[in-house]
């Protein structure tokens, strides 16, 4: 068989993939849920739960072995080689968003880390300076100023928004596995780098378990305060006050918390989100504005590439 034809096969099973949850989603739509960010809700959550169940049964075990068998050097090798492929993607994405400084950055990544880092393995480019960045058209698309739409959870890619779906269907073209040629090695390395990245994710369960009365809600929330940030490089804009309806004396001026993203020790693919203890007026602070009630600490996890783990490589710890 005619490996272009299998390559273009193997891309339309994706976009069909896609279209299937979109049109599941907009008939799901007539039942809406009253969130204006879940309008769908009754169908997400359903998916949800189909790609839970998947992941504990198939998903998760597969990368639990793979975490026992590998030392974690090999792993951090793994990690790298696809990190490296990653960065030709996240340059194209820089470019389009104009921010040629990072595309060149990306580019010298990954001239430096083919030639000097083994094709990658090694990520030299880092220890010299050169930082890691994370972008995919999902984020193009939204530095245009695309609106992103309604929240969507797909089939097997997980959580997504009707942009970060459309986005999707360029990111399979633009992914340079996707490409290659061989079939049998361009699955091996699709599925080693999906178990990859979902051991990488290991750590996560535990926190999202303890943290999540209701972890459909939880990870729906992280996911898009994670994907905000990353459109606008960790700088937001405000987003809508909210506070006024949870003012329970006289109106006062709501008050402001900075909040900062740390990352996780001893995990690449955690963000814990927390305040720096600054407050300042809603009138002159360009932080996200947090609720008096809801001032306890909030932790929320940045699932790296939980939107797309087949396609994408794992990300870094910045979206520049």
């Amino acid at each position: 068989m005619d490996d272009n034809f299998v390559n273009k096969w193997f891309a339309g099973q994706r976009r069909g993939m896609l279209v299937l949850a979109l049109a599941a989603g907009m008939l799901a739509g007539c039942a809406t849920s009253g969130n204006p960010r879940d309008p769908i809700e009754g169908f997400n959550r359903a998916m949800f739960d189909i790609n839970d169940g998947l992941d504990k049964a198939i998903v998760r075990p597969i990368a639990q072995g793979y975490e026992a068998a590998l030392p974690a050097p090999v792993r951090k090798g793994v990690t790298n080689f696809f990190a490296n492929i990653g960065d030709v993607f996240i340059a194209i994405n820089n470019l389009l968003q104009g921010k040629v400084p990072e595309a060149l950055s990306d580019v010298s990544r990954v001239a430096v880390n083919t030639t000097f880092g083994l094709l990658g393995v090694i990520d030299v480019a880092s220890d010299l300076g050169l930082e890691k960045h994370e972008e995919d058209f999902g984020q193009t698309f939204g530095r245009w100023g695309v609106e992103d739409g309604p929240y969507l959870v797909l089939p097997l890619f997980g959580p997504s928004t009707l942009r970060d779906a459309v986005g999707l269907v360029a990111d399979t073209h633009a992914d340079p596995v996707v490409w290659v040629d061989d079939v049998p090695s361009r699955n091996l390395l699709l599925a080693t780098r999906a178990i990859d990245n979902r051991a990488g994710l290991l750590s996560a369960d535990k926190i999202v378990e303890e943290a999540a009365l209701d972890r459909y809600s939880y990870m729906r929330d992280a996911y898009l305060q994670r994907r905000r940030s990353l459109i606008y490089d960790g700088d937001p804009p405000r987003e809508k006050d909210y506070s006024a309806d949870f003012q329970f004396g006289a109106a006062t001026e709501p008050a402001v918390i900075r909040m900062r993203l740390e990352p996780v020790i001893g995990s690449a693919n955690l963000v814990v989100e927390r305040y720096d203890g600054e407050e300042s007026s809603a009138a002159t602070a360009p932080s996200v504005l947090i609720p008096e009630p809801l001032r306890p600490a909030l932790v929320t996890m940045a699932w790296a590439n939980a939107a797309n783990p087949l396609l994408l490589p794992a990300a870094g710890q910045h979206g520049h």
